[in-house]
């Protein structure tokens, strides 16, 4: 019999059952419902409302469901729709009617929205803690990085040359954005919904305050028709979640640029690689590019929520089931994506050689000369111009900047003689040059990874 039964006179359609039921996604908040489940009846047990015999033949049950559950020999069952009705259902076949009373003071509407706010707080901590795992490979891979030079992009093309050290730090400060993202998300998860009832509050003399503590919340909705309703922190992480997603992808597409024969700047590890069923010479970068086309899994997850929640008029809705789905398909995303990227960088190859003849076989240091015009008080329009010609004609002589003759060089300005502009035509000194802080000379960049190292130890 349904719990809700009482009042209807007609079995629940089949199709209905299967529409309506939560059961084949929601039985991983099993963990999370058992928690509660315990720390509610103790309260119940301590607040006088239930006979500490009942409580403890009610928390016995509950260990004997959480066993089988872990071995999997809970018997699930759809007609009872999800998760939670499943576990009250077996509490009672294990105990008798006694377990019927673990739901006196709740509803299935602040328990399920208690579940998903211990949930969500669990996962955030383990995505945050993968992130600093990523972030500990990039540090790595940075100091191994320190004296590797190769081209930066504009437009996807080779601008000035930079440290490869410089180009990855780029990434660590991203994701320790979305870790701060994350952090503030944990604060809204952080409020414990349960003692709101179905949407009213209940009018047993709960002690909502000790359940908070027992289940580890640092505060409480104040409101029980916003406690039940409220699922901005789902919002929240997925919106935090689609931005990290936007920066792996990202660097997705790099990794799969940087593979390419065309750049060969690394070549990737067989463990994170693919063949062709075809072609035998071929080795794909599937992780990357998996990741990057996941990254829109991760918006549609997020539009969907938004969605859901746009037209809701308080307090509860069935509407609302729609919210764990794709929260579960982010979690997932996210997990295994951040998981395989710290490995897949950490056994990643670095051409040096290739990164190096990217910069030296082009026009790098244009930008050096021009700052040197500009301390020979040119203004930087007009020095820009000088140099501009000067590419011009490097390229229609099929020359680079170094390779031009004094002759060459003076006829454009006086003051560029060999003397003066030989040492600005070397990347290593145009890196180094630009000392300011957070720029990608040695000493700046080794300014940066004491930082980066400093954030996460403090973390």
């Amino acid at each position: 019999m349904k719990p809700w039964g009482g009042r209807f006179t007609k079995e629940t359609d089949a199709r209905v059952e299967r529409f309506t039921a939560s059961l084949p996604f929601d039985k991983r908040l099993a963990r999370d419902d058992i928690r509660g489940s315990k720390a509610h009846c103790r309260m119940l047990v301590s607040t006088g409302i239930i006979s500490s015999t009942e409580g403890e033949a009610i928390l016995k049950g509950l260990d004997k469901i959480e066993e089988e559950i872990e071995t999997g020999s809970f018997p699930f069952l759809l007609s009872l729709e999800d998760i939670h009705m499943n576990i009250e259902a077996r509490l009672i076949q294990l105990i008798g009617h006694i377990g019927g009373k673990l739901h006196t003071a709740r509803s299935r509407n602040d328990q399920v929205a208690l579940d998903l706010h211990l949930y969500v707080k669990r996962e955030t901590e383990i995505v945050m803690g993968l992130i600093k795992d990523l972030q500990q490979v990039l540090i790595k891979r940075s100091e191994e990085g320190l004296d590797v030079i190769m081209p930066g992009y504009t437009h996807l093309q080779r601008a000035q040359p930079v440290l490869l050290a410089h180009h990855l730090l780029a990434y660590f400060w991203m994701l320790e954005r979305d870790k701060s993202r994350f952090a503030d998300c944990l604060k809204r998860a952080d409020q414990m919904p349960l003692g709101a009832g179905a949407l009213a509050g209940t009018g047993f003399p709960i002690d909502r305050e000790v359940v908070a503590k027992e289940l580890g919340f640092s505060s409480l909705y104040e409101n029980s028709l916003d406690a039940v309703s409220d699922r901005d922190f789902v919002v929240e992480f997925i919106s935090d979640a689609a931005l990290l997603m936007i920066h792996l992808s990202r660097l997705s597409e790099e990794i799969i640029l940087w593979s390419s024969k065309e750049f060969g700047f690394v070549t990737l590890d067989d463990a994170f690689t693919t063949g062709s069923s075809i072609m035998p010479q071929k080795k794909n970068p599937d992780v990357a590019e998996l990741a990057r086309a996941k990254t829109g899994r991760v918006y549609g997850a997020l539009i969907g929520i938004l969605t859901v929640l746009k037209g809701l008029p308080l307090a509860y809705n069935k509407d609302l089931q729609e919210d764990k789905e794709g929260l579960f398909d982010t979690v997932d995303t996210i997990k295994d994506i951040l998981s395989l990227f710290a490995d897949m960088l950490e056994t990643m190859t670095i051409n040096q050689d290739k990164m190096r003849e990217a910069v030296y076989n082009d026009y790098a240091c244009a930008t050096d000369l021009a700052d040197f015009l500009v301390r020979k008080d040119i203004p930087f329009r007009e020095a820009h111009a000088i140099v501009g010609k000067i590419v011009l004609y490097a390229l229609e002589n099929n020359k680079l900047l170094h390779e031009l003759h004094e002759d060459e060089l003076i006829r454009f300005h006086p003051a560029l003689t060999l003397k003066n502009v030989r040492a600005l035509l070397n990347p290593y000194n145009s890196v180094n040059a630009r000392r300011v802080r957070g720029g990608t000379s040695a000493s700046a960049v080794k300014k940066q990874l004491r930082m980066a190292r400093k954030l996460l130890e403090g973390n």
